[in-house]
């Protein structure tokens, strides 16, 4: 057993401060790190201790390793907590963490190695017996031999980068006449962004769903699937609104996919908490489509579902504790959405922004909650990841979280920088995504961006208006509703 008292966050912004204030509550002092451009920012002031990593380019500070091990050495860590993004899931980062005598909280690295690695991945679902994409199982970079293997599986296929992530070297391609351009490109691209050219050729499912599974899994043997979330409605390959549990889904399926990626953590001996992520069909067919061997960003849809708290499950976990839980005992307790707010432009192809937080008035109320690295008055810097919030929501169902999400969407107030609130007003209110009939092409097949030039501030608040009257006339909590859940998760992370 790992005793854990000191924790340093290799992260920063949102996710940082989550950490923190689950540190806190476990009773674990937490180390904050900063770059220039985070001399000021909320989770250094909210951090036990805070070290300076290097300049303001992540390639300079987040990302450097060495550096950041030798700050949790000097400092008296126990332990490093990456977060998501930067190192979390850098295989031979968390061998050196271990190497020097601390603790990874997260998965081993060579769980990491070989769910990390797209083709590595797709091998172990296939030996797992998980279902597959039909495509290529070993990584590819002769387009002449590539084009024969697309041919075989037929148009529309999809070129993917093997060592790739976020929607880059990914290529769709519609016919023999096009393949050999736009497998050049996704190469190209893979090894401008990865260093490695190598990809995989997999069927494209034109109308899917972005379902994915939540697992735990102790040192011990011990793994439990915590439900899914729905992430479809999503711009660049990147989700923007995710909910819990999946309106697609039925107990049967969500059996099904949840013993799936129970044996898929099985097979590569996974610890911690992980994302097994999946298409699903118009059919109702779910493919394993790769695994995030990490903490996910819309993890606290499922935090509000379950009543778990993920991070401290992780920090108990690579303490060496055994799972408590039991599959049986986990039951789904109404219904959770998320929307991220990012600094970007919805009016402007989602272009990324970045300037003064004018204002940040949040919302606040039962059964709503954010994460945030930010407050009135920061800058947001051009060095990071254009996520300024979480907005997440909690609600006895479907309807009445929607509706909640709408009230509280017109709540938050936001100047000096676009966001995508206005996006996510419209995108929560249009029908397709009330009635559940949405896929991933839900920005390709419903919004322009003139959508939101007649999206005016005073509809957003007579939306949030009738959003709140609907929620308060259709949709009383029940007793137990009320008081299920502990308050950490409930109150907004300020």
């Amino acid at each position: 057993m790992n005793t854990i008292h000191k924790v340093l966050i290799a992260n920063r912004a949102e996710i940082a401060c989550r950490i923190i204030s689950t540190l806190r509550k476990m009773g674990i002092k937490s180390v904050a790190i900063y770059s220039d451009a985070d001399r000021l920012s909320r989770h250094v002031r909210l951090a036990d201790e805070a070290y300076y990593v290097g300049p303001s380019p992540s390639s300079e500070s987040y990302l450097r390793g060495d550096i950041i091990i030798k700050i949790a050495l000097k400092c008296g860590a126990d332990a490093i907590h990456p977060g998501y993004g930067f190192l979390s899931e850098n295989a031979e980062f968390s061998r050196k963490v271990m190497q020097n005598g601390l603790v990874f909280i997260g998965p081993s690295p060579e769980a990491m190695e070989q769910m990390g690695a797209k083709i590595a991945a797709k091998n172990t679902a296939l030996h797992a017996g998980v279902p597959l994409v039909p495509g290529t199982t070993e990584a590819m970079t002769d387009i002449d031999e590539a084009m024969k293997v697309a041919a075989e599986i037929g148009f529309p296929i999809l070129v993917k980068a093997s060592a790739g992530g976020g929607g880059k070297g990914m290529r769709i391609v519609n016919s023999a006449d096009e393949f050999k351009d736009q497998a050049a490109r996704a190469i190209s691209e893979a090894e401008s962004s990865f260093g490695d050219g190598a990809v995989f050729i997999e069927k494209f499912v034109s109308s899917p769903k972005h379902i994915e599974i939540q697992i735990l899994a102790d040192q011990h043997g011990n793994v439990l699937y915590l439900f899914e979330r729905e992430c479809s409605v999503q711009r660049r390959h990147q989700k923007v609104v995710e909910e819990a549990p999946s309106s697609a889904i039925t107990p049967v399926i969500r059996a099904a996919m949840g013993n799936a990626a129970v044996q898929l953590a099985k097979t590569c001996k996974y610890t911690g908490a992980g994302t097994v992520e999946f298409l699903l069909d118009q059919d109702k067919n779910f493919y394993f489509l790769e695994m995030n061997t990490r903490l996910q960003v819309e993890h606290p849809v499922t935090e509000y579902i379950t009543g778990l708290d993920l991070v401290e499950w992780q920090i108990r976990i690579a303490s060496g504790e055994t799972l408590t839980i039991t599959q049986d005992s986990l039951k789904i307790e109404g219904h959770a959405m998320e929307l991220r707010i990012c600094a970007e432009d919805p009016r402007n192809n989602f272009l990324p922004a970045t300037g003064n937080l004018e204002e940040f008035e949040m919302p606040e109320g039962e059964g709503i909650r954010i994460d945030t690295g930010f407050l009135k008055g920061d800058t947001v810097p051009v060095y990071y990841d254009s996520m300024i919030a979480k907005l997440i929501v909690h609600a006895p169902n479907r309807q009445s979280a929607i509706e909640k999400l709408s009230s509280a969407i017109s709540k938050f107030r936001i100047d000096g920088i676009p966001t995508t609130l206005t996006f996510g007003g419209f995108a929560i209110n249009h029908q397709a995504f009330k009635d559940g009939s949405f896929d991933t092409n839900f920005i390709r097949d419903y919004y322009e961006e003139a959508h939101l030039l007649d999206w005016k501030e005073e509809e957003l608040k007579v939306a949030g208006i009738a959003a709140t009257y609907f929620y308060e006339q259709l949709c009383s909590r029940p007793p137990e509703i009320q008081g299920a859940s502990s308050n950490w998760k409930r109150r907004s992370l300020k």
